[in-house]
């Protein structure tokens, strides 16, 4: 389905501004995905005729999890936004949408068999993939940017630079293993493709989450990561690091948290 003219102009002026003012292209990239299938979907030829009303309808038809109508919110609201700024339009449809509460807390790491099970049916491309989710904690859109020169050696062995959300740069240990089997791929992205030389994060998921049974997808490699490193020194903050959140609230989330403890801590104070 087409994109109108008017949509497709005022999409490409808000995310040029959005490059200007520094944001990264992972973030323009998302906002781009979110503003075109709304453009295409919701049947007004131009968003500065959208009025509020036909914006939270339309919303309220979709049906999105929590966390992804916390983002198209964010992303509707900076568009109108920057339409009101370059005199496209007097009037911010966005704001009528309403405030969507964060998810509770919900830590959802795939089982080993699930994981095991998907290793088996992969190839060594998609193999790869899940391994930087399930023993680095990378995102897709993480996975999707890597690059052999991301791969280094210092004094304490070696790690992986992750490009991560806003810009930022973490580092994350590497196995001597895991190190040794991403030093032999081909210099280059890890996984080429016509994204800017790279997979898109979208097909980098797409692939992982159908060699993985049932509900489980790429992102609950990450809560696997997660919770298997909280398990591992009990530190949340090293494991806040090593998934690069802002937040301890947010890797809170990611953390399963063992029975066992819950178990120990129950006979503890019963004694």
């Amino acid at each position: 389905m087409n994109i109108p003219t008017t949509w497709g102009a005022a999409i490409n002026g808000f995310l040029g501004s959005q490059r200007a003012a520094g944001l990264p292209e992972t973030t323009i990239y998302t906002r781009r995905q979110h503003l075109e299938h709304l453009a295409r979907r919701i049947g007004i030829d131009s968003p500065w005729t959208t009025t509020g009303t036909q914006l939270v309808t339309w919303a309220g038809e979709q049906t999105w999890a929590r966390e992804t109508r916390r983002g198209r919110r964010t992303t509707f609201r900076a568009f109108w936004l920057y339409g009101i700024e370059a005199g496209l339009t007097e009037t911010n449809a966005a704001l009528a949408l309403p405030r969507v509460k964060p998810a509770p807390p919900l830590p959802h790491p795939t089982p080993d068999t699930v994981l095991h099970t998907a290793m088996r049916r992969a190839d060594e491309r998609e193999r790869l993939m899940m391994r930087l989710a399930a023993d680095c904690g990378m995102r897709r859109a993480e996975i999707a940017v890597a690059h052999t020169d991301d791969v280094f050696e210092d004094m304490l062995g070696w790690s992986i630079v992750v490009h991560g959300k806003g810009g930022k740069r973490r580092i994350v240990p590497l196995t001597r293993g895991f190190a040794a089997i991403l030093r032999d791929q081909p210099y280059g992205y890890l996984f080429a493709g016509d994204e800017d030389g790279h997979l898109s994060p979208r097909w980098v998921g797409k692939l992982v989450n159908r060699l993985l049974d049932g509900d489980w997808t790429i992102h609950s490699l990450r809560h696997r990561f997660a919770s298997r490193a909280h398990r591992v020194n009990r530190d949340l903050a090293v494991v806040q690091d090593l998934l690069g959140h802002a937040s301890p609230a947010t890797t809170r989330i990611y953390v399963a948290t063992d029975d066992t403890d819950r178990r120990r801590t129950i006979e503890a104070i019963a004694s």
